[in-house]
């Protein structure tokens, strides 16, 4: 493995890399050589930029989930407009996409991992799950507001089943990813009694 590579913007392209390795082979096939290997530099470029292994980690789930933080944003922006369950299948389709699908497993199989990101983000739960919970709230008290959302919604009960239900639908993705027309039916199901419907 050559040790003079230098890379430009290390940190992205190891993070790039670490993606890469955890889509292909999992968490459990995430290690720091797989990911030098992967970036085509000596390992100890990684620990140049990081004190360990699980701070490198952090930083990449820290940093992935920043990135749906743009997609939450771009969800609320979207009450009043379109369809609710049309701006939720497109939510659920993005926020469960497969780098943050594949996110979690890593989370809950590393204990190092989940403690120190409960130290930077106290409270936050776990990372792209608390982002995915947060925007998919946050869209729905919006929609509430507008009136799309019936007053007496469960606004809570609604965000749980979407986030888990969204979920799971992505987890299995061997056969790839759930249709659009798999994540809309599950939407629609869910909001059945929820959402308000305009006079003919």
């Amino acid at each position: 493995m050559p040790t003079g590579v230098h890379l430009r913007d290390a940190r992205q392209q190891l993070f790039d890399a670490a993606e890469r390795v955890l889509l292909r082979d999992g968490p459990n096939g995430l290690t720091s050589r797989a990911v030098t290997d992967e970036a085509g530099c000596a390992k100890g470029v990684l620990h140049r930029h990081f004190p360990d292994f699980d701070a490198f980690l952090t930083e990449l789930v820290l940093d992935r989930a920043t990135q749906l933080e743009a997609q939450a944003g771009a969800l609320r922006e979207s009450a009043g407009t379109g369809t609710v369950v049309d701006n939720l299948t497109a939510a659920l389709t993005g926020l469960f996409g497969p780098v943050p699908v594949a996110i979690i497993p890593l989370i809950t199989f590393r204990d190092e991992l989940r403690a120190r990101l409960r130290q930077a983000t106290p409270g936050g739960g776990i990372a792209i799950l608390a982002q995915a919970t947060t925007a998919i709230s946050a869209y729905l008290a919006a929609e509430r507001e507008l009136g799309r959302i019936a007053a007496d919604a469960d606004i809570d009960s609604l965000t749980l089943s979407l986030v888990g239900g969204g979920h799971l639908l992505s987890v299995d993705r061997e056969p790839g990813p759930p249709t659009t027309a798999a994540v809309r039916k599950l939407v629609t199901a869910i909001l059945a009694n929820a959402v308000r419907r305009r006079p003919a």
